[in-house]
């Protein structure tokens, strides 16, 4: 148990690590290299701020969990976690949407791209899905802390979510059920549709063009992003539609590390590896990086 205890901390350790480092550099890169200087990096940027955001709300209390098997959170803290968690998850879902708007503009409507996607609209696009983030996650963390909990309070979880709460409540937590099943609506089937429409007009004009090359061409533009989409509401849908009857408590918590941890691990290298700007980006950084040290001694 301890060897197993140990190679989890590890793990989840150089998780945390790698995902810091490749998100910052992320940002760093886009901020400082001027051929990334566009709404699409820019909406990159927000989206890595938001994973080290998540996984630094999310690793450091799981590694304190696996190094002492036996922790505790306060009531306050719980509900914290829980707030930030929600926030950003919230936030992402409502990014990826602008993401996809950006790209369906981008190829639909080229022409009309540069006077439309500009840089005041990016900002309020930005701003309008923090700001609807937190006031909608506020909503059932409010109805959370109305509840009242007794008994053990042992969340048998890596963090403090919201159906693991709810399962400690003692109170009548219909309420709270309804006002989370009706947030679904605003927070995760309009986002969801806002992609599956834009996509669709984006399949459709690229299939209208009729020679290979400029299908191909087209197609690069948009890959990595729907890669993350999938396998960020693959990850989602896998930890909360799939029927829990079926679930044991250690698959349940495999579950929620791939969306909490494993997502935010791997968008950097899904946008670095598969877009040559980043890549020339980094090489480009990495050159002026080694004749700065040089010039130094």
């Amino acid at each position: 148990m301890v060897r197993y205890n140990l190679l989890l901390f590890t793990l989840v350790l150089i998780v945390y690590i790698v995902t810091i480092c490749g998100n910052l550099l992320t940002i760093i890169l886009v901020y400082f290299s001027k051929t990334l200087h566009s709404p699409m990096y820019f909406f990159l940027s927000q989206l890595s701020i938001s994973d080290i955001i998540l996984i630094t709300d999310i690793a450091p209390h799981i590694l304190n969990i696996v190094l002492h098997e036996l922790t505790s959170i306060s009531f306050s803290g719980c509900i914290t976690q829980y707030y930030i968690y929600g926030t950003i998850e919230t936030f992402e879902r409502y990014l990826l949407t602008v993401m996809s708007y950006d790209r369906y503009l981008a190829i639909c409507s080229p022409l009309h791209y540069v006077s439309i996607m500009k840089q005041t609209l990016c900002i309020r696009l930005v701003l309008a899905s923090w700001i609807c983030s937190c006031s909608m996650v506020l909503i059932p963390t409010l109805g959370l802390c109305q509840l009242e909990f007794c008994g053990s309070n042992v969340i048998d979880y890596l963090f403090c979510d919201f159906n693991p709460l709810m399962e400690l409540s003692c109170s009548d937590t219909s309420n709270v059920k309804l006002e989370a099943t009706l947030l679904c609506v605003p927070v995760l089937i309009f986002p969801f549709l806002g992609i599956v429409v834009s996509y669709t007009y984006i399949v459709l004009t690229i299939l209208k063009i009729s020679s290979f090359s400029g299908r191909l061409k087209s197609f690069p533009t948009c890959s990595s992003h729907l890669t993350v989409v999938f396998i960020f509401y693959g990850t989602l849908i896998a930890a909360y539609l799939i029927p829990k009857e079926g679930q044991s408590c250690t698959i349940s918590k495999i579950m929620s590390l791939l969306y909490t941890v494993f997502t935010p691990f791997v968008n950097p290298f899904i946008y670095s590896l598969r877009n040559k700007e980043i890549k020339d980006s980094l090489n480009l950084f990495c050159i002026n990086k080694r004749l700065f040290i040089q010039n130094l001694w």
